[in-house]
């Protein structure tokens, strides 16, 4: 092995532990920039598929009907995929705001959906080009682990997010079940890293991916600092045996 490629696993490891904000931040653009041309056809290989229902229960869980006309917030959007979704869901007319600070993989999104209903934006989650109580709803689906620093993040999207908006996170979680839990690291830590290193050609993202997850925040823990980032009603429900959770939070009424 190069030392090249050791000294860049040594910065995915302190990326995923958050050792450094900016060299967080960093990685992560670059990585997720790096591996954009097959960022969709991994995601749904690597998860066999079970992904979209995922994301379709989280996309559920934002209650669009309430905002049938409303503007949401896709943030760490990637290449669109949950933007897209929320569009073609019936009975919603509005627009979908799709933020990612990785530009390529914003790209890699382009003609998924009416670029009058879907419009991406370069913005770091931490900053987002936004006016205050101007989104109707928000989201973000396996993107909120990979910020440098995760309470400013809770409290940029609750700045953005109009008295009743509800804010869904779907994310990567540990099953509880031992036998579930053993069998998710066998293929997290040791298949996945193989394959996605295999077709992404990147070195290091799919080692990353289940450090970040390690690292993170999950369950209780995480709807606590939603709680802290002054998130109210915050509920969380595990999916798929616990591999997976959806966190939803709502902003207090005025």
């Amino acid at each position: 092995m190069s030392a090249a490629v050791t000294d860049e696993r040594q910065v995915a490891a302190a990326a995923a532990q958050g050792r450094s904000a900016a060299g967080k931040r960093a990685y992560v653009r670059r990585m997720f920039s790096d591996i954009a041309p097959r960022y969709d056809l991994l995601n749904h290989v690597l998860s066999l598929n079970i992904d979209k229902g995922w994301r379709t229960r989280a996309i559920a869980a934002l209650g669009l009907g309430r905002v049938p006309q409303g503007r949401v917030l896709d943030l760490c959007a990637g290449t669109l995929d949950v933007g897209a979704a929320i569009t073609r869901t019936p009975g919603f007319g509005g627009t979908v705001i799709g933020a990612d600070f990785a530009v390529p993989m914003l790209q890699g999104g382009r003609g998924k959906a009416p670029a009058g209903r879907l419009q991406p934006v370069a913005a770091d989650a931490l900053e987002l080009p936004l006016a205050d109580a101007c989104m109707d709803g928000a989201i973000v689906a396996f993107g909120i682990r990979n910020l440098a620093d995760l309470d400013a993040g809770l409290r940029e999207v609750r700045r953005v997010c109009r008295p009743g908006a509800r804010f869904v996170i779907l994310e990567f979680s540990t099953p509880s079940n031992p036998l579930v839990r053993a069998g998710y690291h066998a293929y997290f830590h040791h298949v996945l890293p193989a394959v996605g290193r295999l077709v992404s050609g990147h070195a290091t993202a799919y080692a990353y991916l289940p450090a970040s997850v390690v690292h993170f925040p999950t369950g209780d823990a995480l709807a606590a600092r939603m709680t802290a980032a002054g998130w109210a009603d915050v509920r969380w429900t595990p999916v798929t045996f616990g591999v997976a959770a959806i966190h939803v939070g709502t902003v207090p009424a005025a």
